[in-house]
């Protein structure tokens, strides 16, 4: 390990909550490649929302709350001070975590969140990194918040993924109030962004020379929860539709997603449709869900562990508690399997580790860390 970084724990710190060690769930889980065994790591988390993984085996979990936790290997937790403020309220609160790719070089050692801040009595999706010092968040700074703050409580998206070129992909839910927004240019709400580092605009981004937004990458974003660039360096996120209309959709630089104005769902209250089916010059989702999937958390999966999973996407839902495999081809969804149906409830956040194994989080009050690994 790099001489930076001074956070190494001693187990079992005054103050710290406690967790189990490895938990069997449930073995075995039967898919049509691979037998599972599904592990609870730690529990104890409150409505967790995102997981990261550093370099010496340590975990870290977002609470929607407005607490990072520090999850030892064997499963003792840590709550880290530092932490800004968050507006915990609704749908809102602290939200995805992501580490600079070059984490553990000593310079970029930068851990990336999303958070909903407060101002005024109203809230945005902001952007901010942070470096971690033994207990404590440090250099925290605020790279980026959206142009236009809101009532606090829905749609704040929020994810993060790395491109291959070294910007990172950030999504923003419409808010909720005003659907409509997602369609505006001159409004960071609905859409997804495309960040250096340092939480600027590239200057080859695709709405640079026009009267937008510089940051905008895509636009006709509902809320997307589940966001990955892929091995090919090819960007996919998971959209939560209004009733029914859960999208899987290749994001590309420049694109019309069409909510409102195009949507698979319908309206709460009415049922009745809302938007078109399609239209010109607005791209459609390469899947929809089934039913109320509600999608949060999607990952690529790639290695020795699942072989027979390679390149195929998992995506995790709320509403539905599932666990979907997914299999792309030539830009589309050819087949698809119910990996978990219930097991462990509402899926917020699904990740593969440096070790192979598949980690989920739970959305509950009492959240837990689950690992997903095969039973051979």
């Amino acid at each position: 390990m790099h001489a930076s970084c001074k956070w190494l724990l001693a187990p079992l710190m005054a103050g710290a909550a406690t967790a189990q060690a490895a938990e069997l769930i449930e073995a075995p889980i039967s898919t049509e490649h691979h037998d599972l065994r599904l592990e609870r790591l730690a529990s104890g988390f409150e409505n967790p929302w995102a997981l990261a993984f550093l370099p010496d085996g340590r975990y870290l979990v977002s609470e929607r709350a407005g607490r990072l936790a520090l999850v030892e290997p064997g499963g003792e937790i840590i709550h880290l001070g530092g932490v800004p403020e968050v507006h915990a309220h609704g749908q809102g609160g602290l939200l995805d975590l992501a580490l600079h790719p070059d984490y553990g070089d000593g310079e970029n050692d930068w851990i990336y969140f999303t958070w909903s801040k407060p101002d005024s009595g109203r809230t945005a999706t902001a952007l901010s990194r942070a470096r971690l010092a033994e207990t404590s968040l440090t250099d925290v700074e605020t790279l980026f918040e959206q142009s236009r703050y809101s009532s606090p409580g829905r749609h704040y998206g929020s994810r993060l993924a790395w491109r291959p070129d070294g910007t990172l992909l950030m999504s923003i839910g419409d808010r909720g109030q005003s659907p409509e927004r997602a369609q505006a240019s001159d409004d960071h709400a609905g859409s997804v962004l495309r960040l250096t580092a340092t939480g600027q605009a590239p200057t080859d981004n695709p709405f640079i020379d026009d009267d937008a937004l510089d940051e905008l990458f895509t636009l006709g974003n509902r809320n997307i929860q589940g966001l990955i660039v892929d091995a090919q360096g090819e960007a996919w996120a998971t959209e939560h539709g209004p009733l029914g209309g859960d999208e899987l959709n290749h994001l590309m630089a420049g694109e019309n997603y069409g909510w409102p104005e195009v949507s698979q769902g319908a309206d709460y209250a009415t049922r009745a449709p809302i938007g078109e089916r399609s239209l010109p010059g607005m791209r459609e989702p390469v899947h929809v869900f089934e039913g109320r999937f509600a999608p949060s958390g999607l990952t690529q999966v790639s290695g020795d562990t699942f072989p027979a999973w390679e390149h195929h996407l998992l995506a995790g839902g709320l509403r539905s508690e599932q666990l979907q495999r997914l299999v792309i081809e030539n830009g589309q969804v050819t087949a698809s399997e119910i990996v978990l149906d219930g097991q462990i409830g509402r899926i917020r956040d699904v990740r593969q580790g440096p070790d192979g194994a598949i980690y989920l989080l739970d959305d509950a009050a009492q959240g837990s860390l689950y690992r997903l690994v095969p039973t051979e």
